[in-house]
């Protein structure tokens, strides 16, 4: 059994982030799955999605979010994932606008889904993250940042990352 302590980081971070790409790539990235309820446990036994047993003993002070790394090391990755869906929604102002975010989001190789005229994005780590990655897009206004109603549906699992 894995013992972990500490938190690392969250994937959002762009220097996390690009070890986390590389890591995934190698197939090393396992993720744990957590309910919001879950997230404020700070003792916990858990199973990765590859079936790595852990034993999370975490200070009081420590707090666990969607996106949250627990174990960053060359080749291995233990990353916890929200298993509720979280969504930005953004609205392109025009044709290019659009262009640019699809290519955007793309680059970033986040997951996405389309609805209507809005591009939903799966976060993976604080809505804040996304949104700075984004800043140039939206000051320029070429999208409209929207709120995502609250559903259920499918959980996408990746690591948000840029090149």
């Amino acid at each position: 059994m894995l013992r972990l302590t500490d938190i690392v980081g969250n994937a959002s971070d762009p220097d996390i982030a690009d070890r986390l790409h590389h890591i995934e790539h190698d197939g090393g990235v396992e993720r744990v799955r957590l309910s919001r309820n879950d997230l404020a446990r700070r003792r916990q036994r858990l199973v990765t999605d590859r079936g790595t047993e852990l034993a999370l003993m975490l200070d009081r002070g420590a707090q666990l979010e969607n996106g949250s790394v627990l174990l960053l090391e060359p080749g291995r990755a233990v990353l916890v994932m929200l298993d509720e869906p979280q969504w930005l929604v953004l609205r392109a102002a025009h044709a290019a606008g659009a262009l640019e975010i699809g290519y955007f989001a793309g680059n970033m190789h986040w997951k996405v889904r389309f609805e209507a005229d809005c591009l939903w994005i799966a976060l993976e780590g604080p809505r804040e993250g996304y949104l700075k990655r984004m800043t140039h897009l939206l000051a320029r206004g070429d999208a409209t940042v929207l709120d995502a109603p609250a559903q259920g549906g499918t959980r996408y699992l990746a690591v948000p990352h840029a090149h």
